[in-house]
């Protein structure tokens, strides 16, 4: 659908809400934890490296945001164990989840399938669709506690429409955007939860950098560059849309 990149966020557009963000510790998922932080959220911070996550609380705090939470946690090793202890810790602190962003992804090889390496294809897998999706399923009766819940999850072109070389990442995305249709069908009677799919697009990134090597970064947006799309689908104004697929910014030419 078209993007929302001219939305205007009123500044209190997420107060009072818990909202989740994995891969929080740079790139795309930094930008928006420190985005909903400005707009009023009370951000859970997860990812593997805990060093890139303090250093994001430390920016939310200054920034003078609602106290943040920090959560570690690595996919290529999370179990369903993981997840649902996660889900105990968060009923007991917050009792109830507003919003959860599905940021964290491994980009894998650019290769033929014919190389690709089995194990490198199984990890992308978990990090990407296996984990996020036994994440959601141990987070619903959270989510389901709130009045007004989104979930986003990232997807990406690849995951549109298939393109060479681009093996277990472009597969993981396809896996992504069927699972949000067949969850958004689930709950399209449980009115207070929303989930969709959002494709950053071409965004100075790491991810970005290690899949066109050869690319000028300062041809491309920053993670900042690309956040109005992410407010408004985390946000109250897109009430009601779910199952749809959104990109945060136009189509290169």
């Amino acid at each position: 659908m078209s993007c929302k990149i001219d939305y205007q966020a009123s500044p209190q557009l997420l107060e009072n809400r818990v909202v989740l963000v994995t891969g929080a510790g740079d790139g795309i998922g930094r930008a928006a934890a420190l985005q909903y932080a400005q707009h009023g959220a009370t951000v859970i911070l997860l990812g593997r490296t805990i060093e890139k996550l303090e250093r994001v609380y430390d920016e939310i705090e200054a920034l003078g945001g609602p106290q943040p939470a920090i959560f570690p946690l690595n996919f290529e090793g999370a179990t369903l164990s993981d997840f649902d202890d996660m889900a105990k810790t968060l009923d007991k602190e917050f009792g109830r989840l507003d919003g959860l962003l599905h940021n964290a992804g491994l980009l894998g090889r650019i290769t033929p399938f014919e190389q690709y390496d089995a194990e490198l294809w199984e990890q992308v897998m978990q990090v990407n669709i296996n984990g996020p999706v036994w994440m959601t399923q141990a987070l619903l009766p959270l989510l389901k506690q709130s009045d007004d819940a989104s979930i986003i999850f990232t997807s990406s072109s690849v995951g549109r429409k298939g393109r060479a070389y681009w093996g277990a990442y472009s597969v993981s995305k396809f896996a992504t955007e069927g699972f949000v249709e067949v969850l958004a069908d689930e709950l399209e009677h449980q009115t207070n939860i929303r989930v969709n799919t959002l494709n950053p697009g071409a965004t100075r990134t790491q991810m970005r950098r290690g899949a066109y090597p050869g690319e000028d970064p300062a041809t491309l947006r920053t993670p900042n560059d690309i956040m109005p799309t992410y407010l408004w689908l985390m946000g109250p104004d897109s009430t009601g849309v779910s199952g749809q697929k959104f990109n945060a910014q136009p189509p290169r030419v």
